[in-house]
């Protein structure tokens, strides 16, 4: 008998073959260092579309959406209010003053100029009258250059003409000191100085103190442009947020069938009320600031000029006599300036009405009679009578006299600017009192449209748990 011998298998029963195992899956190779950042921003991305997929994560998704609108349309809604305010009020305390020194330095320097011819042409002892206000028109006139030097950092045009008037004023003086201390003495040559004197300051002084008027001018109109101006891009961005507001109450309205989500109302009615509150006061504020250029900065402009033209003038008056038959340049440059301020209390009458308009009137009334004074006094001069055209001239107490009615013309004219200046300053405050309370209203309103976004998106989301 045969026995057969078998070798034992392998679990399971004879020729079963042991499992193979399986092999892993295979990975995707991992990346790391900066290539591991850069995919970061992707794989976020793709999880943020596959939960927008879902109903809750797209609500998410709007809700946080509109809080952030919300947030952003607060800030800059704040910011451009808030700047026009700190514009306006630049406007009262720093630019409109700025501005009226800068004016104040052209005309005393003017009537300096003047007063010294005056005071030239008088026999005898210079009168203590006019000594003192050639005195305190040079005193004015470095007190407002000093104050007009203050906002000339950073333009480079206003510091060059501050520095010339600065430079040449001292060498003004001296050279009046000069023609004064000869006059004295009945040299001659103290008439040579006090042309020298005014030439200067025709030449070079007064046509950089216009300069630096128009300078200052200028930026007074730049700022009260922008203090008008609409805040377009704030108020698109609450259009915006409202405009999306409305849309995600629709939407929410067709998926729910509830008509009204009371948090999405709260925050559309803060919306709201900040767009009526921000237009109301917006374009009240910028009516009031264009009524301040009407009725204030812009009349005010004219009559400066005016003032100017008529001081200029005036200088003019006083050099032909002092020249004494050599004085037909200044004689020329009076006739040229007669017809611009003239011209200019035209413009400004129509400008301006009330107690303003009755003083142009009256400036009015006696440039003319100013004028045809010195008609008299030129014929006077022309004719040989030199003694009774200087006594025309400068003697205070004639009532037609060129002194008397170009006194009374000057203190009009600074009557007239003095309201208009007033004029532009209630103007501009109540501009400013307008925008009361808004920027902090709009930044309060946005929080509140903020939270009110974020309460009723979470009471949906609620409803999916």
């Amino acid at each position: 008998m045969t026995s057969t011998v078998t070798r034992p298998g392998a679990p399971g029963g004879p020729g079963v073959q042991p499992p193979v195992p399986l092999s892993p899956p295979p990975q995707e190779p991992s990346r790391s260092g900066l290539a591991g950042l850069l995919d970061l921003p992707v794989a976020a991305f793709r999880g943020v579309l596959r939960s927008v997929r879902t109903s809750p994560g797209r609500l998410t998704a709007i809700g946080v959406g509109l809080v952030v609108l919300a947030l952003v349309t607060g800030v800059v809604g704040t910011i451009a209010v808030q700047g026009k305010k700190d514009t306006i009020n630049d406007l009262i305390d720093r630019r409109e003053p700025l501005t009226a020194a800068s004016q104040e330095v052209y005309r005393s320097l003017s009537d300096a100029d003047a007063t010294s011819a005056n005071a030239f042409l008088v026999i005898g002892t210079e009168p203590p009258e006019l000594r003192s206000r050639y005195d305190v028109n040079i005193a004015r006139a470095g007190a407002a250059l000093a104050k007009a030097a203050s906002d000339s950092e950073g333009v480079a045009d206003a510091a060059v003409k501050v520095d010339i008037i600065a430079r040449n004023l001292p060498v003004y003086t001296g050279l009046i000191e000069r023609a004064r201390s000869n006059n004295r003495q009945g040299f001659p040559v103290g008439a040579s100085y006090l042309r020298e004197a005014s030439n200067l300051m025709r030449s070079t002084i007064l046509p950089a103190a216009s300069d630096l008027y128009h300078i200052d001018t200028d930026r007074l109109s730049a700022e009260q442009d922008d203090a008008s101006g609409f805040p377009w891009f704030t108020t698109i961005l609450v259009l915006g947020l409202l405009g999306s507001l409305i849309a995600t109450q629709i939407y929410l309205t067709r998926r729910t069938n509830r008509l009204l989500n009371v948090g999405l109302v709260v925050a559309t009615g803060s919306t709201v009320l900040i767009l009526l509150w921000g237009v109301v006061a917006l374009t009240v504020q910028s009516l009031l600031v264009g009524t301040g250029d009407d009725d204030g900065s812009h009349p005010v402009d004219v009559l400066v000029r005016a003032r100017s033209a008529a001081v200029q003038a005036r200088a003019d008056e006083m050099m032909t006599l002092v020249a004494r038959g050599d004085g037909s340049a200044y004689e020329t440059n009076f006739q040229q300036l007669a017809p611009i301020f003239t011209g200019l209390l035209n413009e400004a009458r129509g400008l301006l009405d009330g107690a303003a308009g009755a003083q142009i009137d009256a400036a009015q009334l006696n440039a003319n009679a100013w004028l045809a004074t010195h008609k008299d006094i030129r014929a006077m001069d022309d004719g040989g009578a030199y003694g009774d055209a200087v006594k025309k001239a400068v003697d205070t107490a004639l009532a037609d006299g060129s002194a008397a009615t170009f006194g009374k013309l000057d203190e009009a004219l600074v009557n007239a600017i003095n309201i208009g200046r007033q004029s532009f300053l209630d103007d501009t405050r109540d501009a400013d009192r307008a925008l009361i309370l808004l920027a902090p209203g709009v930044a309060v309103l946005a929080v509140v449209a903020a939270g009110g976004v974020t309460i009723g998106i979470r009471d949906r989301l609620r409803e999916y748990r």
